[in-house]
């Protein structure tokens, strides 16, 4: 009699994640449907799940300057962000986790509360540097901004995959002549690879999706997508939904390609607890 239970229980696990999972992604497809609707089409009282499907939303989108600009904005500033993080968060990474001193567990606390601080703690006396030195609304002023962000994220997700990594393996190499940053190069980033791609997509996301920092350190010159997205939405009551959702499906492109790599990096983390 215990297999009926065991099913009963394994039946319900699913219906749980399946129902998680369909609450997940119907709005993501709910926004895309309706990205490709005539504003008619979206403002009924009843929803319509047949519609004659329109490109109009997209083209406008992608034919207006002032979106393509943010778009620029956001790939320059975020992607640059993101390299500096790399060059300088994963050396920090592997030097906290192979040679630990009595302060490396202050300064893994330290990093991780940088994310603890409100965006708007970090954007106010940012926003005043900025200002005084003559960089404020310019591209280079995000990118030195994101990438406290970026540093802080990838060097803290790094340290536990460097960690990770067997050291008899950097042991093995040091005997064969390898010199500390040959170990770092040619082995640890090697073996650690799958997890730090992780951490180096999580970090690009976090600082993509970033709203209210951007929206304080720029006007209108260094204004990224999720600042132009929300401006179309600030219409009364002639929003145009379908304009809104086509923004908001360029807005989450670069992050679900990423979606990918972070359910590989999340898989990795949750085999190392288990192990």
């Amino acid at each position: 009699m215990r297999p009926y239970p065991i099913r009963l229980g394994r039946l319900i696990a699913k219906a749980i994640l399946a129902l998680a999972g369909f609450l997940a992604v119907f709005p993501l497809v709910w926004t895309a449907l309706n990205a490709l609707k005539n504003n008619v089409d979206i403002i009924t009282r009843v929803p319509r799940l047949v519609f004659t499907p329109t490109l109009a939303n997209i083209s406008y989108i992608l034919g207006r300057d002032s979106v393509l600009t943010g778009l620029y904005n956001s790939v320059v500033a975020c992607g640059s962000a993101v390299l500096i993080g790399v060059a300088l968060g994963l050396p920090a990474a592997y030097a906290v986790a192979r040679y630990p001193n009595r302060f490396a567990g202050d300064i893994q606390f330290f990093v991780l509360s940088l994310r603890f601080l409100p965006p708007v703690a970090v954007a106010i006396p940012l926003m005043v540097i900025w200002l005084q030195v003559g960089l404020y609304d310019t591209l280079p002023a995000l990118i030195v901004t994101y990438s406290l962000l970026t540093i802080s994220v990838i060097m803290w997700l790094a340290i536990p995959s460097f960690q990770g990594v067997p050291r008899e393996i950097e042991e093995a190499a040091f005997v064969d002549g390898y010199g500390a940053y040959s170990v770092f190069w040619r082995i640890a980033l090697p073996v650690a690879a799958r997890s730090l791609a992780g951490a180096i997509a999580f970090s690009f996301v976090l600082v993509w999706n970033e709203f209210l920092i951007a929206l304080m350190l720029s006007s209108s010159n260094a204004k990224t997508l999720p600042i132009v997205a929300s401006e179309l939405s600030q219409q009364g009551m002639n929003v145009p939904w379908g304009i809104l959702n086509a923004s908001v499906v360029l807005l989450s492109l670069p992050p679900l390609l990423f979606l990918g790599v972070l359910s590989g990096f999340l898989n990795s983390v949750f085999r190392q607890k288990k192990s």
